[in-house]
C-alpha cells in the first residue's frame, strides 16, 4: 500500500505504525530555508529536500533513514565570493528507548562510539534532524575555483622578510648530508 508521505516535521511515536515504515518528505518553503540559512551562516539555501522513512526496530526503537539534498551558497574562505555547493547525503539515526548519554559532570557528556544513536522521546523532530544533517554536511572551507592563497611577507625596514622555507629548520639537513657524502665523511 503506497500512502502519501507525511509532510509534518514532527512525528509522534505513539502515532507511528509499528508494522511498517512511515514515509516522510520535507521541502521547506523559501521563508523556512532563509531561517535555516541565517542559523547556519549561509549566504543562501536555494533548495532543500529531506526524504526517507522511520521504521520500527525491535520492541521500542526506531530507525530513520533518509536522503538529504540541498544547494547551499557559502562565502569563499579566501575571497568571500559566493561558492555554490550541491549536497546529496544519506542520513541515518537510531532512536533508542532508554538511551541516555553518559554525563561525567555538569559540563561534559561522553559521546557514544556510534554517533547515529539518539535518545527516543515522545516524538521525532524531522526538521531538527534535517537541520543537523545539513550542518554536518556543509563544506568546512568553501573555496572559489579561482581563489588562491598568496604568500605575503612582512618585515621591519632594513631587515629581510622571513619566508616559509626559513621556518623549516630541518630542510637544510638533506643538503648538509649530501655535502658530507661528497666529501667522503
Amino acid at each position: 500500500m503506497n500512502e502519501k508521505p507525511t509532510e509534518s516535521p514532527i512525528l509522534r511515536i505513539s502515532s507511528l505504525e509499528t508494522d511498517r515504515p512511515t514515509e516522510f518528505c520535507l521541502q521547506p518553503d523559501a521563508g523556512a530555508r532563509k531561517s535555516i540559512a541565517v542559523e547556519l551562516d549561509l549566504l543562501a539555501l536555494r533548495k532543500l529536500r529531506f526524504q526517507g522513512t522511520v521504521a520500527p526496530v525491535g520492541d521500542a526503537d526506531w530507525l530513520l533513514t533518509a536522503e538529504l539534498g540541498a544547494t547551499v551558497v557559502q562565502p569563499c574562505v579566501l575571497t568571500l565570493e559566493p561558492v555554490t555547493t550541491r549536497l546529496d547525503v544519506p542520513v541515518s539515526r537510531r532512536f533508542v528507548a532508554g538511551f541516555a548519554p553518559v554525563t561525567t559532570d555538569e559540563e561534559e557528556t561522553e559521546m557514544p562510539e556510534d554517533d547515529s544513536i539518539e535518545p527516543l522521546g515522545r516524538e521525532i523532530d524531522l526538521f531538527a534532524v534535517m537541520t543537523e544533517a545539513l550542518s554536518l554536511a556543509l563544506p568546512l572551507y568553501p573555496r572559489a575555483a579561482e581563489a588562491e592563497l598568496e604568500e605575503t611577507t612582512f618585515s621591519e625596514p632594513g631587515t629581510e622578510p622571513m619566508k616559509d622555507e626559513d621556518l623549516r629548520p630541518f630542510a637544510g639537513l638533506a643538503s648538509l648530508r649530501d655535502k658530507l657524502d661528497k666529501n667522503g665523511e
